[in-house]
């Protein structure tokens, strides 16, 4: 799966299939693309639930041109906030139809970002387990676990769920690193925070 191109949404379920036009029809992405803008999370990967809004994350190399194209490119939209996280990510808010629309910028390069090295991962995880197991994960995220958390859960994965998780890129190497979703591509920091 390539999830650098969104066109995978197009033919994806019904909410994927909306997210697709609510992200094509206001030209989200095409407003973005100087940032490496990465759509991820969970509708993605069939695991949202009624609540789970659209993420992207985003590459920066300058924080205030990237807070300044953000304000000019969403600030009329419903809700928009923008704020500057602890950590020195950016994060802005806004809702479009009926998503809530989250983007992450971090000065680091967005396939190296722990959201989207997570989403690579539990897509596999996703297919190697079965519907039975993508059904477990929703249940979970509706009782208010968080992604990563459910899917430590039901794996039995001891510690931090989203540092352990990312033991299992080792494990799926080969299968990461087909096409054009190079998990390795990057040197990364085990260190880097997550989006969440």
């Amino acid at each position: 799966m390539n999830f650098i191109d969104i066109t995978y949404l197009k033919s994806g379920n019904k909410k994927q299939r909306k997210a697709y036009s609510t992200l094509t029809e206001n030209n989200i992405l095409l407003k973005l693309t100087e940032f490496s803008p990465i759509v991820v999370g969970t509708i993605p990967i069939n695991i949202d639930i009624e609540t789970s809004d659209i993420d992207i994350i985003c590459y920066f190399t300058n924080k205030e041109h990237f807070t300044s194209t953000l304000n000019a490119s969403f600030e009329k939209e419903k809700g928009f906030h923008v704020y500057e996280k602890e950590d020195g990510s950016i994060v802005a808010n806004f809702n479009i139809n009926e998503f809530e629309i989250e983007v992450f910028g971090q000065n680091i390069p967005s396939k190296q970002q722990f959201a989207y090295r997570h989403m690579l991962i539990e897509y596999q995880l996703l297919n190697e387990k079965g519907e039975e197991f993508r059904k477990q994960i929703i249940n979970l995220k509706k009782q208010g676990y968080k992604t990563e958390p459910a899917f430590a859960m039901l794996l039995n994965i001891e510690g931090n769920p989203y540092t352990e998780l990312l033991k299992y890129e080792n494990e799926h190497e080969k299968t990461f690193t087909k096409g054009n979703d190079i998990l390795r591509e990057f040197p990364y920091d085990q260190n880097v925070k997550n989006i969440k």
